[in-house]
């Protein structure tokens, strides 16, 4: 997740197969819903606080209160991005919206309900199964990899290790130049960091507008993971170049599993 979670999969953005490959010298993989599935983790923890505190949410709004938290439509987390709100506070502010959308009672207090949310949410830190495939195959391949991350380095460091990626060395976040995604600087600092030119680097994330768009601007191969695609694991499409609903307009490569971002890669 980069920002506001966004569902991309009915913009008809994949036009038939991809069949370019791309010199490559190293690889960057976005962190939340790309290697670690915050969606679920976030969705399994606030039914978990919800049952802990007492929240009346009704089990027919279970699913729109999670998604509803989890898009994020005022953008508070942009707004930590951007310096104006903290961490813990864009994260209140994100579940004090849900409960007024959808007319849920008001949580009382917002301070005990953060302190949960924040102890329960890592024990649900999975990586996705198609994780550990592509790591090894790029290290079978000789190819340095590392994650880049719109969230301070230490606690997506956490993060990584509880999902049991413990493996990936390299971790770039916001605090390490003080910029975030799209900001060019923070992916030609990844590039640097696996040692490989901005344009033999392939950087891979879910949202086509910050991960796959801004990489390629920075000068990156971007590579759209959509999990959503036609056709499932084994597809790899092309972005059509369509610009709905603000997730930005891209013409690369789209896959729908880490496992196939080896077929972008040359020999």
């Amino acid at each position: 997740m980069t920002g506001a979670r966004t569902d991309h999969a009915s913009e008809g953005r994949v036009a038939g197969s991809f069949d370019g490959a791309f010199a490559v010298d190293g690889v960057l993989l976005d962190i939340d819903d790309t290697l670690v599935d915050l969606h679920r983790a976030m969705d399994a923890t606030l039914r978990a606080v919800a049952r802990q505190t007492g929240l009346a949410v009704p089990t027919e709004l279970e699913d729109e209160y999670s998604l509803d938290f989890s898009r994020d439509p005022d953008g508070f987390y942009d707004r930590y991005l951007a310096g104006e709100l903290d961490f813990a506070t864009q994260r209140q502010y994100r579940v004090r919206a849900a409960h007024e959308r959808l007319g849920l009672e008001p949580i009382a207090d917002l301070d005990g309900w953060d302190a949960m949310y924040t102890a329960i949410l890592p024990t649900h830190f999975t990586a996705f199964d198609d994780v550990v495939p592509l790591l090894d195959a790029l290290e079978a391949a000789g190819i340095p990899y590392g994650a880049l991350s719109n969230n301070v380095a230490d606690y997506q460091r956490a993060k990584l290790d509880r999902a049991g990626l413990e493996r990936i060395g390299i971790l770039i976040g916001t605090d390490t130049l003080g910029v975030a995604k799209p900001d060019p600087a923070i992916f030609r600092e990844g590039a640097r960091q696996v040692g490989s030119e901005p344009g033999r680097t392939l950087y891979v994330g879910d949202n086509p507008a910050v991960d796959a768009v801004g990489a390629t601007d920075a000068g990156l191969v971007g590579v759209w993971l959509d999990r959503a695609l036609a056709g499932g694991r084994g597809s790899v499409g092309q972005g059509t170049g369509l610009d709905e609903g603000g997730a930005g307009a891209f013409t690369g490569p789209v896959v729908s599993s880490l496992t196939d971002v080896m077929h972008l890669i040359a020999a």
